[in-house]
C-alpha cells in the first residue's frame, strides 16, 4: 500500500504558511504567489490551523468582513485533521471524504513535515491503478 511518505518523497518539499495574527489579505496573496489552495497557519513551530480559499469564501466574503483587518485566526480550521507519514492513500482518502476538507498537514514526532492533497491523493490512486491494469494486460497478453 502507498504510504504518504512516499508521496512526500515525489513531491516539491515547500510548505507555505502564514501567522494566525496576519492579515486574511496577505494569506490570500500568498496562495494566489504559489498557486495553492491553503495555508499552514503557525506559532512558532506549532501548528495553530489551517487556511484555505473556502474558509476565505464563507468567513469573509459571504459575511462581508475586510481582508485586510481580518486576521488569519478569525477565519482559520482549527483543530486540523493530521496524518502521519505511515498513513495509507486509501485511509487518507476517507480522511478528505468523511471530514470535507481538500488538505492534510502531515505530523511526525509533534512537527509538520509536509502537506498533502486531494489532488495528490487522486494522482496517487490514478497511477496505482495505471500499474495494476498494465500487470494485469501484461499477464492476459503472456
Amino acid at each position: 500500500m502507498i504510504t504518504v511518505r512516499y508521496l512526500l518523497d515525489r513531491k516539491n518539499p515547500a510548505m507555505f504558511t502564514v501567522g494566525p495574527e496576519d492579515p486574511v489579505l496577505e494569506a490570500i496573496r500568498a496562495m494566489a504567489e504559489h498557486h495553492v489552495g491553503a495555508l499552514l497557519v503557525m506559532r512558532g513551530e506549532t501548528l495553530a490551523g489551517i487556511v484555505s480559499e473556502r474558509d476565505y469564501a464563507r468567513k469573509v466574503v459571504l459575511l462581508g468582513r475586510s481582508s485586510a483587518e481580518t486576521p488569519v485566526w478569525q477565519i482559520m480550521s482549527s483543530p486540523v485533521v493530521t496524518v502521519s507519514p505511515d498513513t495509507t492513500v486509501q485511509d487518507c482518502m476517507v480522511l478528505v471524504t468523511e471530514k470535507r476538507i481538500r488538505h492534510l498537514p502531515v505530523m511526525e514526532s509533534g512537527r509538520v513535515i509536509g502537506i498533502i492533497s486531494i489532488g495528490d491523493l487522486v494522482k496517487s490512486v490514478i497511477e496505482e491503478q495505471r500499474r495494476t491494469i498494465e500487470q494485469l494486460e501484461s499477464y492476459i497478453h503472456g
